[in-house]
């Protein structure tokens, strides 16, 4: 058995995004990228990933340059509108973010995803007996 439904969300331009595409491609595991310059998180995807991962403070990138060229770091959006910008500028979600079965992570963490592969390669050997 191998990992279900990875998603990689982020943009081209993004090292981490590549990284983090490059990391599942090297283990086998299937995923999907979504280019996040093409196409934004539906609200119900970023309100899943946000209980994952702690929270929309946790997807919002305020160190980016969008970020920044918006001058948001003068309006610091804090709890529903930052939900609401992020619906509405996919491209100030930090990347990579990805999802899975397993559960979700803002930006590149590899020891992460390592323990989803790990788990789902136990999962499929089943229980183990004593003799």
């Amino acid at each position: 058995m191998t990992l279900q439904a990875v998603q990689v969300f982020g943009t081209k331009k993004c090292p981490d995004t590549r990284r983090a595409e490059r990391f599942f491609k090297e283990r086998g595991v299937r995923f999907q990228s979504v280019d996040l310059a093409q196409k934004g998180m539906s609200l119900g995807e970023l309100r899943a990933v946000a209980s994952r991962v702690g929270g929309t403070e946790q997807l919002i990138d305020r160190a980016g340059r969008r970020y920044l060229d918006k001058g948001l770091q003068l309006a610091a959006p804090t709890g529903p509108r930052i939900e609401k910008l992020l619906a509405e500028d996919p491209l100030l979600l930090r990347t990579p973010i990805v999802r899975s079965s397993a559960g979700a992570t803002v930006g590149f963490i590899a020891e992460i995803w390592e323990s989803w592969i790990s788990a789902a390669r136990g999962a499929s050997r089943g229980p183990t007996r004593d003799t």
